[in-house]
């Protein structure tokens, strides 16, 4: 099966039949954006079409799109010992729309901070403040962090602050293919990835979760052995202790 393309795959009966029974009327559709997104990226389409195919049907199973363009969910190829595989990785925008979704959020958001832009911490409420710049002033200015809030419908309110030595800490740590080649998504879009950490990190430690929301905690990344981005062992700055932690 290895040898066959994604388009030859998906065609054989016995998957199609699988697609129909798990998609029903979206499996056209989905198998269009799959054969798109492989013939897309030379690399996905040097993997193994079943671990393609799985990873792309996480999303589905998420209601996420596998445009790579969108950011909401991806199809990313490594080398693991059985060969070329393929890994499901949720995107910062996919986690923002299962929050939006689940109706316990009324505002979710990360953003990069720049040098300057964070003013204060208080250390009993766990509140950072901000001073934000704008237009070209803000753009000349160096990014030193990220910080990802939410509010929740009933008031409660958290945000999460990461400096770029932390999260580049954080890569480095836990993609091996990053901390040995730099290749990956934290290479090739260290921002995205950045957003996506310290939101997965917030929503998981303190925000409210629907099975679509845990699901998407504990699906991404899981086909990847050396990559498994562990919200419960990894140090973080919280924005409610102020300091770098590692939870057990």
């Amino acid at each position: 099966m290895a040898n066959l393309s994604i388009a030859q795959y998906v065609r054989q009966d016995a998957v199609s039949k699988r697609l129909n029974e798990l998609l029903g009327k979206r499996a056209p559709q989905f198998v269009t954006s799959l054969v798109s997104a492989v013939n897309a990226n030379s690399l996905l389409a040097g993997c193994k079409p079943e671990s393609v195919l799985t990873a792309a049907l996480t999303a589905a199973s998420l209601d996420l799109p596998i445009n790579q363009n969108l950011g909401f969910a991806y199809l990313i190829p490594y080398k693991n010992k059985t060969g070329e595989v393929c890994q499901f990785q949720m995107g910062y925008k996919g986690f923002i729309q299962l929050a939006q979704r689940s109706g316990y959020y009324k505002t979710i958001n990360a953003t990069d901070v720049r040098e300057g832009e964070m003013t204060g911490f208080d250390r009993l409420s766990g509140e950072l403040s901000f001073e934000w710049l704008d237009g070209a002033e803000r753009s000349k200015a160096k990014v030193v962090g990220y910080v990802a809030y939410f509010q929740l419908l009933n008031g409660f309110e958290k945000s999460l602050f990461m400096t770029t030595e932390e999260l580049e800490k954080h890569a480095q740590k836990y993609s091996k293919n990053y901390a040995k080649y730099k290749t990956g998504l934290w290479a090739d879009n260290f921002d995205s990835m950045a957003k996506k950490t310290v939101l997965k990190l917030l929503i998981s430690k303190f925000g409210p979760l629907n099975t679509q929301l845990e699901d998407a905690i504990q699906k991404d990344q899981t086909a990847d052995d050396e990559y498994v981005d562990n919200p419960n062992k990894v140090e973080v700055v919280d924005a409610e202790l102020g300091e770098s932690e590692e939870s057990q």
